[in-house]
């Protein structure tokens, strides 16, 4: 479970010296999880929703996802992409499936990837299939956050809102790539404004891509952020949620033919133990939803942050989000960041978003006994702001 020859002060001390400070790292050290729960080696339990910034979608020490992984370490981890790799074509169908779009997929290993895949395919549409090099892409400013800003910037424009997108578009924009969960002001778009914008792109020949890296796998009630928008874009990325905490990443094209064999690569993307991975954490939310619990949590989940926005007036202005990709305001930075502190010390793990929000991001089969002991931790929390 963890390595009894090292205190925490020996490790955190090995990581002040040796790992380069990306990380403002919390003295804390988990040794095993179980479900939404977490344990420190003295048995202390943390309550979390945060999932690892909504990457263990199927909680800690799923079972299932468990054995997956067992059974693939024992047989084959990783293949060149030269072979074929059978889970990759299973777990490419499943997507296909979930989510309904005409569509093939490359599989990369992070958002980044996911996303500089995307961009790479625009670039190529804007080549291919036109007289002129259309080469340009529309990006929402807040809609793109963390490391997105300088990939490939050369011709990435930013737009502040949805509306200036129009304004810059021009003969050489082969794409606009937007984040429906993530728009103006942190409140998501507004759905008749994107089936606006995705019917002018259309008449204009340029692509629509989204980025469902954070929304996508169910995240926010439905496989995709899109489907509940209404609309079918050119180009979808996914990743956080996809491997249950195994990395792996996601591009979606309905342009089937944009790659040839050598245009483009990932050594480990896709591999069996990922693949094998993914598949698994599929299997398990596609019953979860057929079954209707992750409706029903999510909305478990909202009631109760109805009653802490009521309860705390002085200390929230608002919620915002989609199923179990939720948020409250604050009123101010400082705030924030002594709820943040205050809910550690009462075992809760909550996430931070920009300067004013903070963010919930739990297990999407979290259990309702979990959901209300959390609360209460967060309450109490709250209770000493």
């Amino acid at each position: 479970m963890f390595d009894k020859d090292y205190k925490i002060e020996d490790l955190m001390a090995f990581d002040e010296k040796y790992v380069l400070h990306t990380y403002a790292r919390r003295k804390i050290r988990f040794s095993f999880g179980d479900g939404a729960k977490l344990y420190t080696p003295c048995s202390k339990q943390f309550i979390d929703f945060g999932s690892g910034i909504g990457v263990c979608s199927v909680g800690h020490g799923n079972k299932k996802l468990f054995e997956a992984i067992a059974e693939q370490t024992r047989d084959l981890i990783h293949l060149s992409n030269i072979y074929l790799i059978e889970y990759q074509a299973l777990l490419a169908k499943k997507i296909i499936e979930l989510c309904g779009y005409d569509m093939r997929i490359f599989f990369s290993n992070s958002k980044r990837e996911a996303n500089e895949c995307a961009i790479k395919i625009a670039r190529k549409f804007g080549k291919k299939n036109t007289q002129t090099t259309k080469d340009k892409i529309i990006i929402l400013e807040s809609s793109f956050y963390e490391f997105m800003d300088d990939l490939f910037l050369e011709k990435i424009l930013k737009a502040k809102n949805i509306n200036q997108i129009y304004d810059l578009i021009d003969e050489e924009t082969c794409a606009v790539f937007i984040h429906l969960t993530y728009g103006e002001d942190g409140l998501g778009l507004q759905k008749q404004e994107v089936q606006k914008l995705t019917k002018i792109l259309k008449e204009k020949n340029i692509l629509l891509m989204v980025d469902e890296t954070h929304s996508g796998v169910y995240r926010c009630g439905e496989f995709f952020a899109s489907k509940i928008y209404g609309i079918v874009p050119d180009v979808v990325t996914i990743s956080n949620g996809l491997g249950g905490g195994v990395p792996i990443a996601a591009t979606l094209s309905n342009i089937k033919d944009i790659f040839e064999p050598g245009d483009y690569g990932s050594i480990f993307g896709g591999n069996f133990l990922s693949t094998r991975a993914a598949l698994s954490v599929l299997q398990i939310l596609e019953e979860e939803y057929g079954l209707g619990k992750i409706s029903e949590i999510s909305e478990f989940f909202n009631q109760y942050l109805e009653e802490v926005l009521k309860k705390f007036p002085c200390l929230f202005e608002k919620k915002i989000g989609l199923g179990l990709m939720c948020a409250l305001y604050v009123k101010n930075e400082q705030i924030q960041n002594r709820i943040l502190e205050s809910a550690f010390e009462e075992q809760l793990l909550i996430l931070k978003a920009g300067k004013n929000l903070i963010s919930f991001l739990p297990a999407l089969n979290i259990s309702k006994e979990e959901i209300t002991e959390g609360f209460m931790r967060f309450q109490k929390a709250c209770e000493k702001i």
